[in-house]
């Protein structure tokens, strides 16, 4: 009887845990502050994202490689939407798709375009950023890319690793340092390292 009390208070504490807290900075919604936010981040996104779009149909797209991944757009959100996040930053976004970059082909040709492969690409490279301060989560995308990203990926090998995914980061940081810097209200990047 005293053992299923007991099981019964930690189930109790574990499920409490999920009912989260309410919002303690007020409610959501649209204000000034937000607008002008929203409209630099527009267009920090649309020129980033536009830049290696353009620069992967023109010129690498006829090499049968290319230059924009679909982690990017996440990395777009972070960088040009919450510039002041430590997530944003330039170690975390140069440092957590490289390193995430590496970890997904390292798994793609150990284990192939399997199942195992892209859990453990995830997840090594979600440790491997957590260990060396550079967490970017669209990094996680960028190592599973990696593995289920097909022929035009695979081929590249860790080729992948300088291009699309080095480049293609560089490119982004480039127009956030341009972009960012415009509006008086912000300041990219809070820091390098």
């Amino acid at each position: 009887m005293e053992s299923s009390r007991n099981l019964g208070k930690v189930l109790t504490k574990y499920f409490s845990k999920m009912k989260g807290h309410r919002r303690s900075s007020g409610r959501p919604g649209v204000s000034l502050s937000k607008i002008k936010v929203s409209l630099w981040a527009w267009i920090g996104s649309s020129l980033g994202i536009g830049l290696c779009a353009l620069l992967s149909s023109e010129v690498l797209e006829a090499q049968d490689t290319t230059l924009i991944i679909g982690s990017f757009g996440a990395s777009a959100v972070l960088l040009y939407g919450m510039a002041k996040s430590p997530l944003a930053q330039p170690r975390s976004l140069v440092g957590g798709h490289l390193l995430s970059g590496t970890v997904g082909v390292a798994c793609y040709l150990f284990f192939g375009a399997d199942w195992i492969a892209a859990a453990l690409a995830v997840s090594f490279a979600t440790a491997a950023m957590i260990l060396t301060d550079t967490v970017h989560p669209p990094g996680g995308a960028t190592a599973l890319i990696a593995v289920i990203g097909g022929p035009t990926v695979h081929q590249l090998g860790f080729w992948y690793v300088l291009a699309p995914v080095g480049v293609g980061t560089l490119i982004l940081l480039s127009v956030a340092l341009l972009v960012n810097n415009l509006s008086s209200d912000l300041r990219y990047p809070e820091y390098w390292y």
